[in-house]
């Protein structure tokens, strides 16, 4: 059934009222020509063949012959006998023959009306064809449901003000910018903070993913903007938010065959609808994306996207507050400790914070509990970090146990002796659904900045693992285990040498500067640091064998060691 009081409703009755008509007059159509043929059997088509009656006749390929006979109004059928002479043997008769259906040409032109009618529909939805979401979805959203982020929410504050009073601005000549964009990594908020903006202002909130303007056919994705515009501007205040942005806008490129004309029509027309706004139009466009670098600079310049607003990761405060905000509405136990958690989720976004308490009250629902324990908080922790732990180990040999638990009891003690301010919170040989052996999970603090000496010693905690497993076991049985390490490893020494100036290459960005073999002389320079790093703390865990030892065997027996038990066995 449709809903007859809402849109769809209506384009769906509309759309049955018109595929119910086309129906109808091909049925119609087809009946009324049955009803006027007379089927014969084809031994008196012959008959009437030879004796010279036949004025006419159509072959239509199906199976069927249509004839009309001199003299005779009615047209007659008869089955075709399908002989490759037969046409040439109507003719010499002086029968005039056509080929071809007209019921199955009128069938097939049909059937490619309604398939055009559904593919418009599909891909325009009138000229739009895009989910536009209205106020409502703004209602009880304002700046008190977004936590953290104050940065951001006191960037845009002026925003709110300027869409409810855009005449208070124009009247002493101010220019309020007309686009912002909100640029972080994904998960920090941006689109929640969007829609708050457009919640404390109480206005309509627009809200669309750039993709949904990439389309093949050129014109398509630059009607849409207009029509986008052109419902906003009815509004008279409201909000446009454009997600993902640089799925339409980005740099355009002055190659003959290199641009995308569908494309490069969409941002023309996104940029002049944005120029087209009035000094005291209260429309503000808000965009989103990941990547502000691969932007076109005609966005960005004054009178359209001119403010720019970085929605960054949450600090210990931020994260306290949106664990809390998290765990409104949900039976929280006692012992579930917010602050000790959000020191522990370092570089966590808002949206992996939200993840990690749902999955706490998944955990606590399938145990049947009455209430979320810090138990269970600590699981979901844990899955969220390295996946969940195996359950049958049964196939784990006692070798890859051992080699596991030196492994990660070298990563555990380096970070111990390297990096004390960092917090070891678990090591553990139980494998996990992701792949991996076995981990150490430790967090850094809090910080603006991290020095050159950190990020060496950041490289040789990740170096610990195989240079454990080198000393104990030997060059020629170091394991796979390493691989994800050396991922580290190499993205952290390649930002040294080549982004932040922290090589013998200078200060200079070889992303940037690419000169004749520049490429060669960065991979050489970052792997002989990663050759000297590897070897200082292969050094460091030989003069400590005797922890390294300790940790791995009482890892080896019980599996899992917490923070305790590290500063215990790393103690002196």
């Amino acid at each position: 059934m449709f809903n007859l009081n809402g849109k769809s409703g209506k384009r769906g009755l509309r759309f049955c009222i018109l595929a119910g008509s086309v129906a109808a007059l091909l049925a119609a159509a087809y009946f009324n020509a049955a009803s006027a043929v007379a089927r014969v059997p084809y031994t008196e088509f012959m008959g009437w063949l030879e004796s010279g009656r036949v004025e006419s006749a159509e072959i239509s390929g199906g199976g069927a012959l249509s004839f009309t006979l001199s003299g005779d109004s009615r047209k007659y059928k008869t089955d075709d006998p399908r002989s490759e002479d037969f046409k040439r043997t109507l003719l010499e008769r002086g029968v005039a023959v056509r080929e071809g259906a007209r019921y199955s040409q009128l069938l097939a032109g049909g059937a490619m009306f309604a398939a055009f009618f559904l593919f418009s529909r599909r891909n325009g939805q009138g000229s739009m064809g895009i989910s536009l979401r209205d106020g409502s979805e703004t209602a009880g959203c304002d700046f008190s449901s977004v936590a953290g982020s104050e940065e951001a929410k006191e960037a845009v504050a002026d925003i709110v003000n300027f869409i409810r009073e855009p005449e208070k601005y124009a009247r002493i000549g101010a220019k309020l910018p007309k686009g912002v964009i909100f640029c972080g990594p994904p998960g920090t908020g941006k689109t929640l903070l969007a829609r708050a903006v457009a919640g404390e202002a109480g206005v309509p909130f627009y809200a669309v993913s750039g993709s949904d303007f990439v389309q093949m056919y050129v014109g398509v994705g630059a009607g849409r903007i207009r029509e986008l515009f052109k419902k906003a501007r009815e509004s008279k205040k409201a909000v446009i938010f454009i997600d993902e942005i640089d799925a339409l806008g980005k740099k355009r490129t002055n190659a003959p065959n290199g641009g995308n004309d569908e494309r490069e029509q969409t941002l023309n027309a996104l940029l002049t609808e944005m120029s087209g706004f009035k000094e005291d139009c209260g429309v503000v466009v808000i965009a989103a994306t990941n990547r502000p670098d691969t932007l076109d600079e005609a966005l960005l310049r004054p009178g359209r996207f001119d403010r720019r607003v970085e929605v960054g990761l949450p600090d210990l405060s931020a994260r306290r507050k949106i664990l809390e905000l998290c765990a409104a509405g949900k039976k929280i136990a006692g012992d579930v400790d917010f602050e000790r958690l959000a020191k522990s989720t370092v570089y966590f976004s808002g949206a992996k914070l939200a993840g990690l308490m749902n999955e706490a009250g998944i955990i606590a629902a399938n145990r049947g509990g009455e209430s979320i324990t810090g138990e269970d908080v600590e699981k979901a922790y844990y899955t969220v970090v390295a996946g969940s732990p195996k359950k049958d180990l049964s196939g784990l040999r006692e070798a890859d146990r051992r080699v596991t638990a030196f492994h990660e009891a070298g990563h555990a003690l380096a970070c111990k002796l390297l990096l004390p301010e960092n917090s070891v919170l678990k090591i553990t040989v139980v494998p996990s659904s992701r792949g991996a052996g076995g981990f150490c999970v430790n967090v850094p603090p809090d910080r603006a900045y991290r020095t050159k000496s950190e990020l060496r010693r950041s490289v040789m905690v990740s170096c610990a693992g195989r240079a454990a497993e080198e000393l104990v076991f030997g060059a020629d049985n170091i394991t796979t285990g390493a691989a994800a390490d050396i991922e580290t490893i190499s993205e952290i020494i390649r930002d040294m040498v080549s982004v932040c100036g922290m090589g013998e290459a200078g200060l200079i960005n070889a992303e940037i500067i690419d000169g004749a073999g520049a490429g060669d002389r960065i991979y050489s320079e970052c792997a002989a640091l990663a050759g000297e790093l590897y070897k200082e703390v292969t050094e460091l865990l030989r003069r400590n064998m005797d922890k390294l030892t300790a940790l791995a065997e009482e890892l080896i027996e019980r599996e899992s060691l917490g923070e305790e038990d590290v500063d215990r066995l790393t103690a002196g």
